[in-house]
């Protein structure tokens, strides 16, 4: 049985990796994934949107205490992941691979879903929502690192106790316009060279996406973040947000 405080979520919404409904604080059976999830997934992997798009948690000082507690974190992660070098034995503990239809996406994500349940309620640094996987030249995957996620309520403080704040940057997609169920295929439409709905387009409020006939959603999926532990000792590259280019809305 899942949390009460868990919710069902439409199928739209399962992008990037879908089982982070389930850390934003909705939960949902897998499904095969609709043509809907494909585009935004798609979109996702190339050009995350603009700063009105991405919200990333704030910086601040970093403490002694903080590093010392995101060293730890780290270091469980990396030998709590050690045995997924081999994607086959990640698949056969459950784990897998988001929008398989995408083929050249940034970043593989392989979820387990009973860890992304778990974490919107408690958090273990030891089971992470998602496996990371960049691809090679010969098409192997090689794992990176892992991401956390968190609910999508969950306050500043919240996510700090979880991986400091000082250290890594939380990162929260926001203000994304879709298509209306059964209109799929609008995600080809376009206006001035971009694409209308989806992370890369231009609409940024409700009342914009109202206009061209789109659904409007505030937040897509809750809280998430790299950990990028696998071959690297260095914090600012473990910790390095994907989207520390872009600005915070």
């Amino acid at each position: 049985m899942l949390p009460p405080n868990l919710c069902v979520t439409p199928r739209f919404a399962a992008p990037l990796v879908a089982s982070l409904v389930a850390a934003a604080g909705c939960a949902q059976q897998p499904h095969n994934h609709s043509d809907a999830d494909v585009q935004i997934d798609h979109a996702m992997s190339r050009s995350m949107g603009e700063g009105a798009h991405l919200m990333l948690t704030p910086t601040r000082p970093a403490t002694g205490a903080d590093s010392v507690r995101a060293a730890a974190v780290a270091d469980t992660l990396r030998r709590a992941i050690s045995r997924y070098a081999d994607v086959q034995v990640a698949e056969a503990d459950g784990f897998r691979r988001f929008a398989p239809q995408v083929k050249n996406q940034v970043v593989f994500h392989y979820t387990r879903w009973s860890w992304a349940v778990e974490a919107a309620v408690a958090f273990d640094p030891a089971k992470p929502t998602s496996l990371l996987y960049r691809q090679e030249p010969d098409g192997s995957l090689r794992l990176i690192g892992a991401m956390y996620t968190a609910p999508q309520r969950a306050t500043l403080e919240e996510l700090n106790r979880r991986v400091p704040v000082s250290i890594a940057r939380w990162h929260l997609h926001t203000n994304i316009c879709i298509p209306r169920l059964g209109q799929r295929g609008r995600w080809r439409e376009q206006r001035d060279g971009r694409p209308l709905f989806g992370p890369a387009s231009s609409i940024t409020t409700r009342e914009a996406c109202d206009a061209v006939g789109g659904r409007f959603l505030p937040h897509l999926f809750g809280w998430m973040v790299h950990a990028n532990v696998v071959g690297a000792d260095d914090p600012a590259a473990i910790w390095a947000a994907p989207h520390e280019h872009q600005h915070p809305s």
